[in-house]
């Protein structure tokens, strides 16, 4: 089983850790919100769901939810937003601690990528937290 976080992560040992856990290296498919295969937002939808979160269906409708959190201030959980094609908001993934977020990605599925690799730190667009603080301490916070 590939491990999604490394030992020692902030995230490691957070419930969230074990549903994102599960679905690596599930499949990339456009409009995809089940185990068979994923697009981005339905990830993000699937994973929020578990934890009793509705998230809205596209990536660019997600961006507009919660709060506006500065890129310094991420915590595991919040979602974090790239402009993919150059109109904007196109790809949506999860923080999950030390420089890293789950995403689905049209070419490796669902994976791990750090938020300084190039590619995402010229696509960054912005952060939103949509987990209160309870949902955070049952899900995201270290057990």
């Amino acid at each position: 089983m590939l491990l999604a976080f490394q030992a020692g992560s902030v995230f490691a040992d957070s419930k969230m850790d074990g549903i994102i856990d599960d679905v690596i290296g599930t499949p990339y498919q456009m409009g995809g919100t089940t185990t068979n295969g994923f697009d981005c937002s339905g990830f993000t939808s699937y994973v929020f769901a578990k934890m009793g979160i509705d998230l809205e269906r596209t990536s660019v409708a997600q961006s507009k939810m919660g709060k506006k959190v500065a890129k310094s201030d991420l915590i595991a959980g919040d979602l974090v937003f790239f402009n993919t094609n150059g109109k904007g908001v196109s790809h949506v993934g999860i923080y999950v601690g030390d420089g890293m977020f789950a995403h689905a990605s049209s070419s490796k599925g669902v994976t791990i990528s750090k938020l300084s690799d190039s590619y995402y730190v010229d696509r960054y667009v912005t952060a939103r937290r949509v987990m209160n603080t309870t949902t955070y301490e049952k899900y995201a916070d270290e057990e």
